[in-house]
């Protein structure tokens, strides 16, 4: 397997996507990638599924935030203070859909710890919540507002949230690892009451942390992309041919 590094730097929430499907529907048998990026404007991206009645448009428009729907699964992040990850891969007989997911989410641990030895203690979840009732609760439209199995979690706080997608006879998954605070405001831009958005903002607050709150300083990016980058590497035993 050949596995190609790529860092598209900034770009719009439409650019991003595309992107990652493109790429997906174009991966060969014998290629695989690893990408990191970042949103530029700020971005609101809903779940293939998901409704966009569930977010204010105009409000968000009025603020220079995009609304866009990934082509894989889950529910509303707000994509700002973060570097997101996305890996292309064919499916083998070597790995399950499942076993890819926590493979991927082990390596971007590897990678925190290598930004800062703080980080090692980040850990996957263990649980699989149930997910058909967690999307009758209001709660139901974030997507960090719960775990998934194999995410990335910290002191019980998703700081990665993760969605994957089998394509014929591709995987694509992508996620964002938090960085900052701001993904917390997407709250401001549901379409709910008032008294619900406070309810949201708390359990926003409560179960989701950001590297820059646990370490109380600022993200270098430039050298957590490096770090990710190599504990990618690390996990899956590989060198990129490229870094581009």
């Amino acid at each position: 397997m050949k596995w190609h590094f790529l860092n598209t730097g900034k770009s719009s929430g439409s650019f991003n996507m595309d992107f990652d499907l493109n790429l997906a529907q174009t991966c060969k048998p014998d290629e695989a990638f690893f990408k990191l990026y970042q949103w530029q404007p700020y971005c609101i991206s809903l779940g293939a599924n998901q409704s966009f009645d569930d977010i204010n448009i105009a409000k968000a428009h009025l603020d220079n935030i995009e609304v866009v729907k990934r082509p894989t699964g889950g529910r509303a992040i707000l994509h700002s203070e973060e570097i997101t990850y996305s890996v292309v891969m064919p499916i083998s007989n070597l790995l399950t859909p499942r076993q890819i997911y926590e493979k991927i989410s082990t390596a971007l641990i590897q990678g925190l710890e290598l930004y800062n030895p703080i980080l090692a203690d980040s850990e996957l979840e263990k649980m699989e919540p149930d997910f058909p009732a967690l999307l009758k609760q209001p709660s139901g439209v974030l997507c960090f507002g719960s775990s998934a199995k194999n995410e990335v979690k910290f002191a019980g706080k998703k700081i990665i949230g993760s969605a994957q997608r089998k394509l014929k006879s591709v995987i694509l998954q992508h996620g964002s690892i938090l960085c900052g605070s701001f993904h917390k405001k997407l709250v401001d831009y549901l379409n709910y009451d008032e008294l619900t958005k406070q309810i949201l903002e708390k359990e926003i607050n409560e179960k989701t942390i950001e590297i820059e709150t646990i370490l109380n300083s600022k993200v270098d990016y430039e050298r957590l992309f490096l770090c990710l980058t190599k504990g990618f590497e690390k996990e899956w035993k590989i060198d990129f041919d490229n870094r581009s």
